[in-house]
């Protein structure tokens, strides 16, 4: 794995200590999906000003986001683009992993340990999004 880009460690100066640590665990773990996966290597960068993972390779997959707010410090969110149905799907899947909309967010806890098998899921989920509906299109 590449060292991280330059925003996104500026950005995780202003994040507490369990956020950061957090968002490295997640990094790992997105970086091993998606090689696991054979999807090819993640651009990493922020996206409305928040730390952002996608494929590299066109019409792969979609962009799993993450943000931290000093306002609710004890929760890391993970955001999934709304016009999916991953958000829905994990919902159905792990119903007891964070708060999660059903749309677009999944509020995990920083408190406890991270469902690191629920995380690493969803990243695939996300990273491989597209071809999983161009299979089960052609399948289906």
């Amino acid at each position: 794995m590449d060292h991280a880009p330059a925003p996104l460690l500026h950005l995780m100066t202003s994040w507490s200590e369990p956020a950061r640590d957090a968002l490295w665990a997640c990094r790992s773990l997105f970086h091993d999906t998606a090689e696991q996966a054979e999807i090819g290597p993640l651009d990493e960068s922020l996206k409305w000003g928040q730390p952002a993972w996608r494929p590299r390779a066109p019409r792969t997959g979609s962009t799993l986001r993450m943000g931290w707010s000093a306002g609710q410090p004890q929760q890391l969110m993970l955001f999934v683009d709304c016009k999916t149905d991953l958000a829905a799907r994990m919902r159905d899947i792990y119903p007891d992993v964070g708060e999660n909309d059903g749309r677009r967010r999944i509020a995990l806890d920083l408190e406890g340990p991270l469902p690191e098998q629920a995380i690493a899921h969803l990243a695939q989920m996300t990273f491989c999004y597209h071809l999983s509906r161009r299979f089960t299109r052609t399948v289906g």
